[in-house]
């Protein structure tokens, strides 16, 4: 598997509360995180940091034995420990009472991935077909979307689309949403915070991903198309390409 990453504080902010990781090496699955932390008087980041290191911790010896159902059940208790470690340091810290973050992570095989998330941070896997969302956003925004209330458009521009109805550690038991879908070689998955999915749509989203550069120059090009939108938040990527067998192009 090819891997690329980046994150970037933006045009705006003073500290990037996004924090990320890869683990390449689960005895044949890779793991791959994407946070973006909330809270006051910078706590965000520090959920953020808090719960990918909790989650590498938890998974750093995985059995590559298990069975895709095994694993997904580790992978989610994996994500409710970090809520655990979130919601305790702040019970512990007053400084960062109520702070809390999204989380986006995946453990891709050889022919599977499998999902946990919580929040608005997204995943997408691109491939032959197209481009699709693999995560729901769970904003108010969303929401909004679903029961009729707002259009795709004012969604795009709504002045709360930022708000969140669920995270990781703001309550000592939360819900996880797990996924769980095949990939083929040639296949990309992304996961990335909102600083990208608010800027680039889901269409530029789509073009950078089928260009014929390197994975690393796609998500590059990724980053500085947000920035140039505007930049007023964190952006934070990470992509993951099942290799193609030399000699084979991509779709």
């Amino acid at each position: 598997m090819e891997i690329a990453m980046k994150s970037h504080v933006g045009r705006v902010r003073q500290v990037n509360e996004d924090y990320y990781a890869c683990v390449a090496d689960l005895n044949g699955r890779v793991l791959a995180i994407v946070a973006d932390g909330m809270g006051g008087h910078q706590a965000g980041d520090i959920a953020s940091r808090l719960a990918v290191e909790r989650i590498v911790k938890e998974l750093r010896h995985l059995d590559g034995q298990l069975d895709a159902e095994d694993a997904r059940e580790q992978l989610m208790n994996a994500v409710l420990a970090a809520n655990k470690e979130v919601y305790d340091y702040a019970l512990n810290h007053p400084e960062c009472s109520g702070m809390g973050t999204t989380v986006v992570a995946a453990l891709l095989g050889e022919t599977s991935v499998i999902t946990a998330h919580i929040g608005d941070s997204r995943l997408y896997v691109y491939n032959a077909d197209g481009l699709v969302m693999k995560t729901e956003d769970h904003s108010l925004v969303n929401e909004l979307l679903k029961s009729g209330q707002i259009t795709e458009e004012e969604a795009s521009v709504h002045p709360h689309r930022n708000v969140i109805m669920r995270s990781l550690g703001t309550e000592p038991d939360v819900l996880i949403d797990l996924g769980h879908f095949e990939w083929a070689k040639g296949d990309i998955v992304l996961i990335c915070s909102d600083g990208l999915s608010n800027k680039v749509a889901h269409a530029s989203l789509e073009n950078w991903l089928q260009k014929q550069i390197s994975l690393q120059a796609k998500v590059d090009g990724l980053v500085q198309e947000a920035l140039e939108a505007g930049g007023e938040d964190n952006i934070t990527l990470v992509a993951v390409q099942k290799k193609l067998d030399v000699g084979q192009k991509e779709g």
